[in-house]
């Protein structure tokens, strides 16, 4: 009876350390299921980027570190309200890109705006200064910037529903939508009425003349079929690609073993890597434009130089006042871009 009842109590303890170490394994295995939110849409290439990311972080946690990529807003988490939702862990992760962030963090979005950076090389020579004053502005977010995702140097165009639109003085009789904060700033000093329309959004807002004329990018416009309800596109200034923020929240962050933020960050070294190319941005533009073209849209000829060089003196200004407006580090933030720039 005693050797039974030994045998009885070995057995009972076997079992509880099983049971229990599979409830910590479990517990380890929902802790490092990660969401990462990108407002960004599925067919874009930079989503694509974040799926290989996802992919990549799989691989070189071995499994330990899962982080499942929602596409174009599917969770319902605006862009522009990054600020307060990632560091308070809506999700783990999120696409953080500075353009959106005019209400919440001004001093990151005036770091660098549209229609301050005019060539590749101009882009190039900054980057790293960028990267610098992004992780120092983002830590007192608690947000943690594991690694960054390239822009190449887009060109905005100014696209139309109904009428065509090649100069100024036309686009102060239309409705135009934009992204950001500092572009609604420089195009009122044009006397254009500019409002700021979320990227989801743009489609049924031009559809249903919301706006009647948007600035978007002829290289990404097919992806959110900008084909369909405009018929017109003419180009007016550069933009200004500062980079996505592959931004974690600093309470999720800690919990990661060494072994998986390590992981996590040669991952996002390797979007980097993958993305910090330009030399292929003319080609690019004008394929996108060609297929557009062969959709139905008339780009016509570009803004006069007169207008483009008005465009680019506003946004000079707004720059400066941004930063100002911004105050803390923005003032020395924008010096220090400018002293990179040699201006």
């Amino acid at each position: 009876m005693k050797k039974l009842l030994q045998t009885v109590i070995t057995r009972s303890l076997v079992f509880s350390a099983t049971i229990l170490g599979a409830l910590i394994a479990s517990n380890h295995v929902l802790a490092a299921e990660w969401k990462f939110n990108n407002g960004l849409p599925e067919g874009r290439n930079e989503s694509k980027q974040l799926d290989q990311f996802a992919a990549d972080v799989a691989e070189l946690s071995e499994g330990s570190l899962n982080i499942k990529v929602f596409h174009g807003g599917s969770l319902n988490l605006k862009n522009n309200d990054v600020a307060r939702w990632l560091p308070k862990g809506a999700v783990e992760m999120g696409l953080v890109w500075a353009n959106y962030l005019g209400r919440d963090a001004p001093s990151l979005n005036s770091v660098l705006i549209q229609g301050s950076v005019g060539s590749s090389d101009e882009l190039i020579k900054v980057l790293p200064a960028i990267q610098d004053i992004y992780k120092q502005e983002l830590a007192e977010w608690d947000i943690v910037p594991t690694g960054f995702m390239a822009l190449p140097l887009l060109k905005a165009s100014i696209f139309c529903r109904e009428e065509p639109v090649r100069t100024l003085e036309d686009l102060k009789t239309r409705k135009l939508r934009v992204w950001s904060n500092d572009q609604v700033e420089t195009f009122t000093k044009l006397g254009v009425a500019a409002q700021i329309v979320g990227q989801n959004d743009l489609y049924v807002a031009l559809q249903t003349g919301v706006v009647d004329c948007a600035v978007y990018p002829a290289l990404f416009a097919h992806t959110i079929s900008l084909q369909e309800v405009t018929k017109y596109a003419s180009y007016l200034y550069p933009v200004a690609g500062v980079p996505y923020v592959l931004g974690a929240n600093q309470s999720a962050w800690d919990k990661l073993t060494d072994a998986e933020r390590d992981a996590l960050s040669e991952a996002a070294t390797r979007v980097w890597e993958r993305t910090n190319q330009y030399d292929a941005a003319e080609e690019n533009e004008a394929a996108a434009r060609a297929k557009l073209a062969e959709q139905g849209i008339e780009f016509l000829d570009e803004f006069s130089d007169d207008d483009r060089s008005a465009f680019l003196d506003a946004a000079s200004e707004t720059w400066a006042q941004l930063a100002e407006e911004a105050g803390g580090n923005a003032p020395a933030n924008r010096q220090k871009i400018l002293d990179v720039l040699g201006r």
